[in-house]
Protein backbone atom coordinates (compact mmCIF):
# COMPACT_ATOMS: atom_id res chain seq x y z
CA UNK A 1 0.00 0.00 0.00
CA UNK A 2 1.28 3.59 -0.88
CA UNK A 3 1.81 5.67 2.49
CA UNK A 4 -0.69 7.94 2.15
CA UNK A 5 -3.38 6.40 -0.24
CA UNK A 6 -6.05 7.25 2.03
CA UNK A 7 -6.00 10.77 0.59
CA UNK A 8 -8.28 10.52 -2.28
CA UNK A 9 -9.10 13.73 -4.63
CA UNK A 10 -12.77 13.73 -4.78
CA UNK A 11 -15.00 15.64 -7.19
CA UNK A 12 -18.64 16.75 -7.30
CA UNK A 13 -21.00 13.76 -8.95
CA UNK A 14 -23.10 16.48 -10.49
CA UNK A 15 -21.86 17.40 -13.85
CA UNK A 16 -21.64 21.38 -14.74
CA UNK A 17 -23.53 23.22 -17.19
CA UNK A 18 -23.81 26.37 -18.27
CA UNK A 19 -26.33 28.33 -20.65
CA UNK A 20 -25.58 31.66 -22.16
CA UNK A 21 -28.14 34.17 -21.72
CA UNK A 22 -29.76 34.73 -25.21
CA UNK A 23 -30.52 31.08 -24.89
CA UNK A 24 -28.71 30.24 -28.10
CA UNK A 25 -26.04 27.99 -26.74
CA UNK A 26 -25.78 25.15 -24.03
CA UNK A 27 -22.46 24.34 -22.94
CA UNK A 28 -22.34 21.15 -21.17
CA UNK A 29 -19.24 20.31 -18.97
CA UNK A 30 -18.61 17.27 -17.42
CA UNK A 31 -15.70 15.54 -15.21
CA UNK A 32 -14.30 12.29 -17.05
CA UNK A 33 -12.18 9.91 -14.71
CA UNK A 34 -9.24 9.15 -16.37
CA UNK A 35 -8.38 5.06 -17.37
CA UNK A 36 -5.33 5.43 -14.91
CA UNK A 37 -6.55 6.38 -11.43
CA UNK A 38 -3.87 8.68 -8.93
CA UNK A 39 -3.62 5.78 -6.78
CA UNK A 40 -2.18 3.84 -9.83
CA UNK A 41 -0.06 6.94 -10.97
CA UNK A 42 1.17 7.49 -6.94
CA UNK A 43 2.02 3.48 -6.53
CA UNK A 44 4.00 3.97 -9.85
CA UNK A 45 5.83 7.27 -8.40
CA UNK A 46 6.69 6.22 -5.26
CA UNK A 47 5.16 9.21 -3.36
CA UNK A 48 2.12 11.41 -3.15
CA UNK A 49 1.20 13.99 -5.07
CA UNK A 50 1.12 17.13 -3.46
CA UNK A 51 1.73 21.05 -3.59
CA UNK A 52 4.00 22.64 -2.11
CA UNK A 53 3.33 26.64 -2.29
CA UNK A 54 6.59 29.01 -1.85
CA UNK A 55 5.06 32.52 -0.55
CA UNK A 56 7.36 35.24 0.77
CA UNK A 57 8.02 39.06 -0.60
CA UNK A 58 10.14 39.52 -3.22
CA UNK A 59 13.62 38.81 -2.74
CA UNK A 60 12.99 36.77 -0.01
CA UNK A 61 14.30 33.52 -1.70
CA UNK A 62 11.54 31.35 -2.81
CA UNK A 63 12.38 30.60 -6.26
CA UNK A 64 16.18 29.37 -4.92
CA UNK A 65 14.73 27.55 -2.01
CA UNK A 66 12.05 25.78 -4.62
CA UNK A 67 14.10 25.14 -6.91
CA UNK A 68 16.90 23.23 -3.97
CA UNK A 69 14.14 21.11 -3.06
CA UNK A 70 12.99 20.15 -6.53
CA UNK A 71 16.92 19.59 -7.29
CA UNK A 72 17.01 17.02 -4.06
CA UNK A 73 13.71 15.58 -4.95
CA UNK A 74 14.90 14.77 -8.60
CA UNK A 75 18.36 13.21 -6.84
CA UNK A 76 15.95 10.50 -5.08
CA UNK A 77 13.98 10.06 -7.99
CA UNK A 78 10.98 11.71 -7.20
CA UNK A 79 8.62 12.90 -9.87
CA UNK A 80 8.51 17.32 -8.98
CA UNK A 81 8.06 20.10 -10.99
CA UNK A 82 8.28 23.98 -10.41
CA UNK A 83 5.46 26.26 -11.30
CA UNK A 84 7.31 29.69 -10.98
CA UNK A 85 5.65 33.24 -10.85
CA UNK A 86 8.05 34.48 -13.32
CA UNK A 87 7.96 31.42 -15.62
CA UNK A 88 3.98 31.38 -16.26
CA UNK A 89 3.67 34.79 -16.92
CA UNK A 90 5.30 34.47 -19.93
CA UNK A 91 2.66 32.24 -20.92
CA UNK A 92 -0.50 31.13 -19.05
CA UNK A 93 -0.75 34.00 -16.99
CA UNK A 94 1.06 37.01 -19.82
CA UNK A 95 0.43 40.08 -19.59
CA UNK A 96 -1.85 42.00 -22.68
CA UNK A 97 1.34 43.52 -23.83
CA UNK A 98 2.66 40.61 -24.45
CA UNK A 99 -0.23 38.77 -25.37
CA UNK A 100 -1.43 41.83 -27.83
CA UNK A 101 1.75 41.24 -30.38
CA UNK A 102 0.44 37.70 -30.93
CA UNK A 103 -3.10 37.81 -30.38
CA UNK A 104 -4.34 41.36 -30.68
CA UNK A 105 -5.69 44.42 -28.78
CA UNK A 106 -9.32 42.66 -27.32
CA UNK A 107 -7.86 39.43 -26.82
CA UNK A 108 -5.24 40.75 -24.54
CA UNK A 109 -7.60 42.94 -22.84
CA UNK A 110 -9.31 40.08 -21.95
CA UNK A 111 -7.65 37.46 -20.68
CA UNK A 112 -4.19 39.02 -20.23
CA UNK A 113 -3.11 40.12 -16.56
CA UNK A 114 -1.24 42.81 -15.07
CA UNK A 115 -0.34 43.19 -11.42
CA UNK A 116 -3.44 45.03 -9.70
CA UNK A 117 -5.23 42.86 -6.85
CA UNK A 118 -7.84 41.45 -9.26
CA UNK A 119 -5.36 40.66 -11.92
CA UNK A 120 -3.13 38.60 -8.71
CA UNK A 121 -5.76 36.99 -7.48
CA UNK A 122 -6.87 35.58 -11.17
CA UNK A 123 -3.03 35.07 -11.46
CA UNK A 124 -3.17 32.36 -8.39
CA UNK A 125 -6.44 30.94 -9.48
CA UNK A 126 -5.11 29.56 -12.48
CA UNK A 127 -1.64 28.61 -10.52
CA UNK A 128 -4.19 26.71 -8.27
CA UNK A 129 -5.73 25.13 -10.78
CA UNK A 130 -2.69 23.72 -13.06
CA UNK A 131 -1.27 22.92 -9.67
CA UNK A 132 -4.37 20.57 -9.06
CA UNK A 133 -4.10 18.50 -12.09
CA UNK A 134 -0.54 18.15 -11.48
CA UNK A 135 -1.12 16.28 -8.02
CA UNK A 136 -3.77 14.21 -9.45
CA UNK A 137 -1.07 12.98 -11.67
CA UNK A 138 1.05 12.02 -8.62
CA UNK A 139 3.61 14.62 -8.94
CA UNK A 140 5.01 16.85 -6.11
CA UNK A 141 4.12 20.39 -7.56
CA UNK A 142 6.36 23.41 -6.42
CA UNK A 143 5.28 27.07 -6.65
CA UNK A 144 6.76 29.57 -6.16
CA UNK A 145 5.17 32.81 -6.34
CA UNK A 146 4.93 36.55 -3.75
CA UNK A 147 0.94 35.60 -3.49
CA UNK A 148 0.59 38.25 -1.15
CA UNK A 149 -2.88 37.77 -0.16
CA UNK A 150 -3.81 35.29 2.40
CA UNK A 151 -7.31 34.87 1.12
CA UNK A 152 -6.10 33.53 -2.27
CA UNK A 153 -3.98 31.53 -0.90
CA UNK A 154 -6.68 29.86 1.02
CA UNK A 155 -8.57 29.56 -1.75
CA UNK A 156 -5.99 27.29 -3.30
CA UNK A 157 -5.99 25.47 -0.23
CA UNK A 158 -9.45 24.83 -0.40
CA UNK A 159 -8.87 23.30 -4.18
CA UNK A 160 -6.91 20.58 -2.75
CA UNK A 161 -7.98 17.91 0.15
CA UNK A 162 -6.22 18.92 3.32
CA UNK A 163 -3.34 16.74 3.46
CA UNK A 164 -2.39 18.08 -0.72
CA UNK A 165 -1.53 21.65 0.53
CA UNK A 166 1.63 22.19 2.17
CA UNK A 167 2.49 26.00 2.80
CA UNK A 168 5.87 27.23 2.92
CA UNK A 169 6.39 30.49 4.31
CA UNK A 170 10.02 31.52 3.03
CA UNK A 171 10.55 34.44 5.79
CA UNK A 172 12.90 37.12 5.45
CA UNK A 173 12.72 41.20 6.68
CA UNK A 174 12.12 43.79 4.26
CA UNK A 175 15.26 45.41 4.40
CA UNK A 176 17.38 42.33 3.63
CA UNK A 177 14.87 41.56 0.79
CA UNK A 178 15.33 45.35 -0.83
CA UNK A 179 19.47 44.81 -0.23
CA UNK A 180 18.62 41.52 -2.46
CA UNK A 181 16.61 43.42 -5.43
CA UNK A 182 17.39 40.63 -8.02
CA UNK A 183 15.77 42.81 -10.26
CA UNK A 184 15.64 46.42 -9.30
CA UNK A 185 11.80 46.49 -8.27
CA UNK A 186 12.23 47.71 -5.09
CA UNK A 187 14.51 50.74 -5.85
CA UNK A 188 11.90 51.66 -8.82
CA UNK A 189 9.08 51.28 -6.12
CA UNK A 190 10.75 53.59 -3.87
CA UNK A 191 11.60 56.00 -6.79
CA UNK A 192 7.64 55.76 -7.36
CA UNK A 193 8.84 54.71 -10.84
CA UNK A 194 6.20 51.11 -9.96
CA UNK A 195 3.00 51.07 -8.37
CA UNK A 196 0.87 48.41 -5.88
CA UNK A 197 4.80 46.92 -5.24
CA UNK A 198 4.68 44.45 -2.34
CA UNK A 199 6.06 45.63 1.15
CA UNK A 200 6.56 48.93 0.17
CA UNK A 201 2.83 50.44 -1.60
CA UNK A 202 0.69 47.24 -1.23
CA UNK A 203 0.33 44.73 1.61
CA UNK A 204 2.04 40.99 2.15
CA UNK A 205 -0.41 38.75 4.57
CA UNK A 206 1.56 36.71 6.61
CA UNK A 207 0.74 33.13 6.40
CA UNK A 208 -1.61 32.46 9.94
CA UNK A 209 -1.30 28.33 9.79
CA UNK A 210 1.68 27.91 7.31
CA UNK A 211 2.52 23.85 7.46
CA UNK A 212 6.35 25.12 7.60
CA UNK A 213 7.94 28.74 8.27
CA UNK A 214 11.92 28.66 7.38
CA UNK A 215 14.26 31.91 8.14
CA UNK A 216 15.94 32.42 4.77
CA UNK A 217 18.65 34.98 6.11
CA UNK A 218 19.74 32.29 8.94
CA UNK A 219 20.43 28.78 6.91
CA UNK A 220 21.75 28.28 3.11
CA UNK A 221 18.61 26.76 0.48
CA UNK A 222 20.77 23.24 0.73
CA UNK A 223 20.13 23.11 4.64
CA UNK A 224 16.41 24.66 4.32
CA UNK A 225 15.69 22.26 1.43
CA UNK A 226 16.66 19.43 3.84
CA UNK A 227 14.49 20.09 6.13
CA UNK A 228 11.68 20.33 3.78
CA UNK A 229 12.56 17.23 2.77
CA UNK A 230 12.22 15.69 6.60
CA UNK A 231 8.97 17.10 6.89
CA UNK A 232 7.72 15.88 3.69
CA UNK A 233 8.82 12.15 5.13
CA UNK A 234 7.55 12.85 8.23
CA UNK A 235 4.11 13.87 6.67
CA UNK A 236 4.47 10.67 4.72
CA UNK A 237 4.47 12.28 1.36
CA UNK A 238 7.71 10.93 0.53
CA UNK A 239 9.19 7.71 1.35
CA UNK A 240 11.97 8.10 4.22
CA UNK A 241 15.43 7.44 2.94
Amino acid sequence: MLVGEDVKLKKPLEDLSEQRTNGAEEVDVRWHESTISRDQRETSAGHRGCVIWFTGLSGSGKSTLANEVDRQLHARGHRSFILDGDNVRHGLNASPKILETIHGQPFAKRFGLGFGPEDRKENIRRVGAVAELFTQAGIITLTAFISPYRSDREAVRKMLPAADFIEVYVKAPLDICESRDPKGLYKKARAGEISGFTGIDAPYEEPEKAEITVESTTKSPQVLAEQILVWLERAKVIPVR
